[in-house]
């Protein structure tokens, strides 16, 4: 995690992450995802509640990846190696085939 202002980074490594996946509106699905860290890379002791929201299209491409706290956007950023785990996780087939069933018509 990158801290605006700051030089300093901390890359986190997750070892689990769990998503919430809600259907916003007829272009935009948003996933909440929770994560269990490993040991070595604990998270920010200023961040309260970490998640990150992922937009993604219809199809499941990603639009954006940010970092929140207390389900707000926080004054961190993700680095490159956190937003591939991010983005691998969201393009596996599971989590895939569950955006396509949101965006499907009811």
């Amino acid at each position: 995690m990158i801290k605006y202002g700051l030089d300093r980074v901390a890359e986190l490594r997750f070892h689990t992450i769990k998503p919430m996946i809600e259907r916003r509106d007829d272009q935009w699905i948003d996933i909440t995802l929770r994560f269990e860290l490993e040991a070595t890379t604990p998270i920010p002791d200023d961040l309260i509640d970490f998640t990150a929201l992922v937009i993604c299209t219809h199809s499941g491409a990603i639009a954006q990846i940010v970092p929140q706290d207390e389900g707000c956007d926080c004054e961190y950023q993700f680095t490159v190696g956190e937003k591939e785990q991010i983005t691998n996780f969201v393009n596996r087939t599971d989590i895939q085939d569950l955006i396509q069933k949101l965006s499907s018509p009811s």
